[in-house]
């Protein structure tokens, strides 16, 4: 089999069902040529090297594949932590002909990358042909420009826009990253990003809201109190009020905040800002309390005791983090006491109030 044979496998709708099993082969800053004021990879990844060679891809894809559940979806390699189409065509060839041998041995079934809207190009697209690319994420981060420009991204809005454009034509899976509380951003901006986001139809949506880092640039701008992080609350309603924006043109989002990596949790990598290891939990839990306040201010529950029904895997996203939602749900409505029942009647998506009235959460 040659790698000719290896062209990208087109996605069937049941192949998206499932949530592929990321491999990941992290490349700090490699094909980086701007430096982002909130970016610092080694930070994140804990890999301050950015060279990837052969032999340290097949050892890393090789102890992951151990943990890959027999009920998963498709595999893929994943490179992340880079702009990968800023590399040298030499440097992702020899990164692909790798990942490659992994899709000819069986073991994964495709790679995917992350890079920036600005190096997609048909003559980069061109060097993917030959290769079992499958995924392609962008790093958008905003469509404001004053946004992009105050945070150093390089690109414009138009770059994003013309970027998927070549991605989907050429028949990738296409995902966008986008980053809440950048420099000069605020609700309105960021909203009319989500809007502008969602308009181009990408397969699925990472939302990161933006912390400051150790040893990136918005650390100085931080210190000297020209860069405000946004509180937790704040950026928890934001990214709310994203999700729900997605949810309603059923775009999927992957993933809401950093991935908890030791280096974040225990390795002082965050100075400020919303950082939380849990922090998409807290933006689901905010949601259903925020729909639950929402039916009882319409409709209200007679008694001092309310009982609310969910689907069993939504228990613990409608109790929020240590019952702080009942909690809040008694100081606000004067109940003695909230009790949340599963109910698997119910869409996970969904409240039942004794009532019997149903109110969707994202609706």
């Amino acid at each position: 089999m040659s790698l000719r044979d290896l062209q990208p496998a087109p996605l069937s709708h049941d192949s998206k069902d499932l949530r592929p099993f990321i491999v990941p082969v992290f490349i700090p800053h490699a094909g980086c040529r701007h430096h982002c004021v909130y970016c610092n990879q080694a930070a994140v990844t804990g890999r301050a090297e950015t060279r990837s060679g052969p032999e340290t891809i097949r050892n890393q894809v090789a102890a992951f594949l151990k943990f890959r559940g027999r009920r998963r979806g498709r595999a893929q390699i994943a490179f992340f932590g880079g702009n990968f189409l800023g590399m040298a065509e030499a440097g992702i060839r020899q990164l692909l002909t790798e990942a490659a041998g992994f899709v000819r041995s069986g073991d994964v079934q495709g790679i995917r990358f992350s890079t920036r809207p600005d190096t997609v190009s048909r003559r980069t697209l061109d060097i993917l042909s030959c290769f079992p690319v499958q995924t392609v994420e962008l790093g958008a981060q905003s469509m404001d420009p004053e946004v992009l420009q105050r945070s150093r991204r390089g690109h414009t809005p138009d770059d994003t826009v013309n970027a998927v454009g070549l991605l989907v034509d050429r028949g990738y899976e296409v995902g966008l990253q986008i980053m809440a509380g950048l420099p000069g951003d605020d609700g309105n901006r960021l909203m009319e990003t989500g809007r502008r986001i969602a308009g181009l139809a990408p397969d699925f949506i990472r939302i990161y809201p933006t912390v400051v880092l150790a040893g990136s640039p918005l650390e100085k701008w931080y210190r000297e109190g020209i860069y405000q992080p946004l509180a937790l609350d704040a950026a928890v309603d934001l990214v709310q009020r994203l999700f729900g924006l997605f949810r309603a043109h059923s775009i999927p989002v992957i993933r809401m905040g950093l991935q908890a990596t030791d280096e974040l949790v225990a390795g002082g990598a965050v100075l400020a800002g919303p950082w939380h290891p849990a922090f998409g939990h807290l933006v689901l839990c905010a949601a259903f309390l925020t729909a639950a306040r929402r039916a009882l201010k319409e409709g209200g529950e007679p008694g001092l005791e309310l009982v609310l029904k969910v689907h069993p895997r939504s228990v613990s996203r409608m109790r929020g983090m240590h019952n702080d939602s009942c909690k809040r749900l008694k100081q606000d409505f004067g109940f003695r006491r909230v009790d949340v029942v599963p109910d698997p009647a119910l869409a996970e998506d969904e409240i039942a109030l004794r009532g019997g009235s149903v109110v969707k959460v994202y609706g």
